[in-house]
């Protein structure tokens, strides 16, 4: 819980490795904007959804700290794959074909495959 701590004021924190040689293994905030925010979706909002699923019974603010970032790194990806077939089709603005062609394209979106419809 200590790291959480020290990831969630945005100072860095050194923990000792295996080893014992000092190590940085938690994200850091930029330094150069104080209170900046490790995770861009609201956290709070991100463990009502984790609350939501019946077979989670706890979830620690870690978990819930790493699934959002997860997400953030999942709808960066797609988006930007999506924005590629906008782009093969000359346009700028994302359509939800775009979002289905993203799909269809990319195997890891596989298991996406008919959620659209």
């Amino acid at each position: 819980m200590a790291a959480a701590a020290a990831a969630g004021s945005g100072t860095p924190r050194e923990e000792d490795g295996p080893a014992g040689e000092a190590a940085t293994s938690q994200p850091q905030a930029p330094t150069s904007a104080p209170g900046a925010r490790l995770s861009r979706l609201p956290l709070a909002r991100v463990k009502a959804l984790v609350k939501a699923d019946p077979d989670v019974t706890l979830a620690g603010q870690e978990a819930i700290f790493i699934l959002a970032r997860a997400a953030e790194l999942f709808v960066e990806t797609i988006a930007k794959d999506a924005y590629c077939c906008a782009q093969q089709g000359k346009r700028k603005t994302l359509q939800r074909r775009d979002l289905d062609n993203a799909i269809e394209a990319v195997d890891e979106f596989a298991f996406l495959e008919g959620t659209l419809d």
